[in-house]
C-alpha cells in the first residue's frame, strides 16, 4: 500500500515561528496596526472607506432632515425611527473614520464633493411616505455597496470586513424597518 504524500500546505506550520513574528513586529513599527501580513491594497481600502464615510454622512443629513420635517398623523413614530437611524448612521461613520485612521489614511469629512463621493443620494422627499421611500432606497444602495466591499475585502483585510459586516447587518435592519413603515402607512 502506497503512503499518501502530504500536501504542501500540510507541510507548513500553522503559525509563523515566534522569532520571525517578533522580528516582523519590530519592523516598520511606524505603521501601527498595519503589519506585513496585511494583504489588501491599503490605498484602495481607504478610498472605499471614504466613499462609505460619505454615504453615511449623507444618510445622517437626510435622516435628520426627515426627522425634523416629518408631519401628519403618523409623524411622531416615524420621526423617532428617522432619529434612531440617524444616530446609528453616525455610529457607522465614526467606526469607518476610525478604521481609516488605523490604516494610516485620512477620513474625508470635507463637505465639498460629499454628494459625489456618497453612493446614496440626498433626496428630501415631499411627504412622509416619500421620505420613507427615499430612505429605503438609500438603505438598499448601502446594502449592495457594503456587500461588494465585503466581498472585495475577503481575507485580505479581516478587520475591515468584519466592521463592514456589522454595519451591513444594521443597514439591512434599517431597510426592514422602513419597509414595515411603508406597509403600515399603506393600510
Amino acid at each position: 500500500m502506497a503512503k499518501a504524500k502530504a500536501s504542501p500546505a500540510a507541510q507548513q506550520p500553522f503559525l509563523t515561528d515566534i522569532k520571525t513574528l517578533r522580528a516582523r513586529a519590530r519592523k516598520h513599527i511606524e505603521n501601527g496596526a498595519v503589519t506585513d501580513g496585511y494583504q489588501a491594497d491599503r490605498a484602495t481600502v481607504v478610498k472605499l472607506l471614504n466613499e462609505a464615510l460619505a454615504t453615511e454622512l449623507v444618510c445622517i443629513l437626510r435622516y435628520k432632515r426627515h426627522y425634523f420635517m416629518a408631519s401628519g398623523i403618523n409623524a411622531d413614530a416615524v420621526a423617532q425611527e428617522f432619529l434612531q437611524h440617524a444616530t446609528e448612521e453616525q455610529g457607522h461613520a465614526d467606526l469607518i473614520a476610525a478604521r481609516i485612521v488605523q490604516l494610516k489614511g485620512e477620513p474625508n469629512f470635507n463637505p465639498d464633493g460629499l454628494a459625489t463621493r456618497s453612493h446614496a443620494e440626498y433626496v428630501e422627499g415631499g411627504s412622509l411616505v416619500d421620505m420613507i421611500r427615499e430612505d429605503l432606497v438609500a438603505e438598499r444602495i448601502a446594502i449592495e455597496s457594503y456587500g461588494e466591499m465585503i466581498r472585495y475585502m475577503g481575507d485580505k483585510d479581516i478587520t475591515t470586513r468584519r466592521m463592514l459586516e456589522d454595519i451591513l447587518a444594521m443597514e439591512e435592519e434599517h431597510a426592514d424597518d422602513l419597509s414595515s413603515l411603508l406597509e403600515d402607512l399603506g393600510r
